[in-house]
């Protein structure tokens, strides 16, 4: 088997991509600070813990299992958290993903699978947004993602270091089996404090911004399942190793719902009602967030297999019977 490192790979959606992986024929060596990952999720290969910030480490792990190519995940991602804390995020985002790629290079590995972003796009000129679309981030977390880009593009035209950049909307879902799942602490995604109000762990479920200019004036997101995510990241893997070419993908559905569809889709699926109050927008927030994933489709002949129905089954079964509370 093709040993494959997985930085952040006991995260939610780098444990998603380990069990992706382990079922077509690598084994994931997840490197995670456990910072934001679990333990508990890593079942599918060896847990070496380390921080993306240690070079030293970072050597010991890669000549002791000399893996072929690199999966990053290893990220602060909250947007919020970014806009209070802008230093933090560059020094683990970028400053990190340097001592990450240097230590690839000193091991002899020119391949890297790159955990991006739709919010490198910003305000979005026109939906659903290609690759080509203007990069213009509104908050700290976009930004440092789109440094990271710019450097992967730097070191591929100048030393033939090849990455799959691939840039993804909103991840949700959970392993259909309940093995693993969406586990923040504390939680700030839509779908799983839906759920946690549905299920009386949270009073009331918050719309943060109901005057944009969308149909219903909430948000609109594309969500993506987790599984469609990390078959994205094997097929990246596969590709690299093939010989293909760096590119920068898009990963969504290409379909948006709006904040108030979710909220509805969810009272539909777990057959209970919960409290939903207005507040106000969130600094940082974009209005509409959809993807045009055709160069993705045929760049690694991948496709999402679930819709919005699918992603909220499977996130209710892990939130209701497998969560740790």
């Amino acid at each position: 088997m093709k040993n494959i490192l997985v930085a952040g790979g006991a995260g939610y959606i780098g444990s998603h991509t380990c069990l992706d992986l382990f079922d077509k024929g690598f084994t994931p060596i997840v490197y995670d600070n456990l910072s934001n990952g679990h333990a508990e999720f890593v079942k599918w290969g060896p847990l070496e813990i380390g921080d993306i910030r240690d070079r030293k480490r970072l050597d010991e792990v890669l000549r002791e299992y000399q893996p072929q190519a690199i999966i990053h995940f290893a990220a602060a991602i909250e947007v919020a958290e970014s806009v209070r804390d802008p230093g933090a995020y560059y020094d683990n985002n970028v400053g990190g993903t340097i001592t990450l790629l240097r230590a690839a290079q000193a091991a002899g590995i020119n391949k890297v699978v790159f955990s991006s972003t739709c919010a490198t796009y910003g305000i979005p000129c026109s939906i659903p947004m290609n690759e080509t679309h203007a990069q213009s981030p509104i908050n700290p977390y976009g930004q440092s993602k789109l440094i990271v880009e710019q450097i992967l593009r730097d070191l591929d035209r100048y030393q033939g270091f090849c990455s799959v950049i691939l840039r993804y909307f909103n991840a949700a879902g959970a392993d259909p089996a309940g093995r693993i799942g969406e586990w923040h602490s504390p939680e700030t995604h839509a779908i799983p404090i839906a759920l946690e109000a549905a299920l009386g762990r949270r009073p009331h479920f918050q719309v943060l911004g109901s005057d944009y200019d969308t149909r219903d004036g909430s948000c609109i997101r594309d969500f993506v399942h987790v599984l469609d995510l990390a078959d994205a990241h094997t097929r990246a893997v596969q590709h690299l190793l093939d010989g293909g070419a760096s590119h920068a993908l898009n990963l969504g559905t290409g379909h948006g719902t709006t904040v108030k569809e979710l909220v509805d889709t969810v009272r539909g699926v777990v057959g209970k009602d919960f409290e939903v109050k207005y507040g106000p927008r969130r600094e940082g927030d974009s209005p509409a967030l959809v993807a045009d994933n055709a160069l993705a489709r045929a760049t690694l002949g991948w496709s999402p297999r679930h819709d919005l129905q699918s992603i909220i089954e499977t996130a209710w079964n892990w939130h209701a019977n497998h969560l740790p509370t």
